[in-house]
């Protein structure tokens, strides 16, 4: 696995910058005669796009995905997959102010004493703009799945201090694109809607956490040891811009909490093993036991605000900054298809590998 990378055979490999040509990858290990839906692809780029409500960034981006290779009659053909998506709104010269600057919480100096040269037109590779080529590649990895009948469904639990007070079996999933935030809880919604567009007119940003389902996922995926099924996922998200935090199942909660309290115990469904709570969140001993697979991401507000911070530049100078562009106040609607994404190629990914075991 190279840092451009991710996967073992169902594998992403991304490329390009926020403000370069274009943005692109190669996906190795799509089965053969899996159907490519271009549409329903397009359809989950279009979920992560920018300039789609007026709590997002208005950089106007078709995001149209063209594929290069691999795909044959609507089919894969078990060769590389190539695509690429063309940049066609970049804004440059509304960075030229920072191109000697370091800013706050930005990856901008850590990757100047890194490489001796970044790319300062919107944060070049590590912008999330990066992220397009892993919501196309989760979306073949979708499509493998659904021919298992394995769904993942992500939605925003939390935005600043307005959270969701259900579980997600309280909920109604199907509700989650009904609103611009993606929260499946209308009421809850709207009152997060009204909070990021405040924080947004008053320059500034929020944070949030992000919950995913994965259901009909098979026992077995994943191994005991350093390919724990929870250990991949959480590399997955993590490895998603301002994510700071996951957790599966009853996560830190397991801390309040006895092991008579938070054991799952099993009983038997006809000839199936279930358990009769969920606390351990569909993974046991790092292996999938059948159950519903949930989890949390955790999301800092973003780094970019419109508003005058101390910094340093390259020079060794404390100095005042105010940032330009066009950005996001609040990061989680558009993560949703992103971390659905993530979830879709690590669950493709182990399926893969748990072939070999039978």
């Amino acid at each position: 696995m190279s840092a451009n990378s991710f996967g073992t055979l169902f594998k992403l490999t991304s490329f390009g910058e926020s403000h370069g040509k274009a943005v692109g990858g190669i996906i190795e290990g799509v089965l053969p005669n899996t159907l490519i839906d271009e549409d329903f692809i397009q359809s989950e780029l279009d979920r992560r796009r920018p300039g789609q409500s007026a709590i997002t960034t208005p950089r106007n981006e078709e995001d149209k995905v063209e594929f290069l290779s691999g795909i044959f009659e609507g089919k894969a053909t078990g060769t590389p997959i190539a695509f690429v998506i063309w940049n066609k709104d970049q804004r440059s010269k509304d960075y030229g102010n920072i191109a000697d600057v370091y800013r706050p919480s930005h990856a901008d100096y850590t990757y100047q004493s890194k490489y001796g040269i970044r790319d300062y037109r919107g944060g070049g590779r590590s912008s999330a703009r990066e992220t397009i080529a892993r919501v196309v590649a989760g979306a073949i990895a979708k499509l493998m799945l659904q021919q298992q009948g394995i769904t993942i469904q992500a939605f925003t639990s939390k935005v600043g201090p307005i959270q969701l007070d259900k579980s997600y079996e309280e909920l109604d999933l199907a509700n989650t694109e009904n609103n611009i935030v993606r929260c499946p809880d209308t009421t809850i919604a709207d009152k997060m809607i009204n909070y990021i567009d405040e924080v947004r007119k008053s320059k500034d940003s929020v944070g949030g956490i992000i919950s995913c389902v994965i259901k009909n996922a098979p026992v077995g995926l994943g191994d005991p040891v350093f390919n724990k099924l929870h250990a991949t996922l959480g590399q997955a998200m993590l490895s998603i811009n301002a994510v700071k935090g996951f957790e599966y199942g009853l996560g830190f909660g397991a801390t309040n909490l006895k092991g008579s309290e938070h054991n799952d115990e099993f009983y038997m469904e006809g000839d199936r093993v279930r358990t009769k709570t969920n606390r351990s969140g569909g993974i046991q001993g790092g292996i999938s036991n059948g159950e519903d697979i949930y989890f949390n991401v955790a999301f800092k507000p973003i780094a970019t605000i419109l508003m005058e911070q101390h910094t340093v530049n390259r020079n060794g100078e404390e100095i005042t900054s105010t940032t330009k562009g066009r950005h996001d106040p609040c990061v989680l609607p558009r993560a949703v298809p992103i971390v659905e994404a993530m979830a879709a190629i690590t669950i493709a990914d182990h399926i893969l590998v748990n072939k070999m075991y039978r």
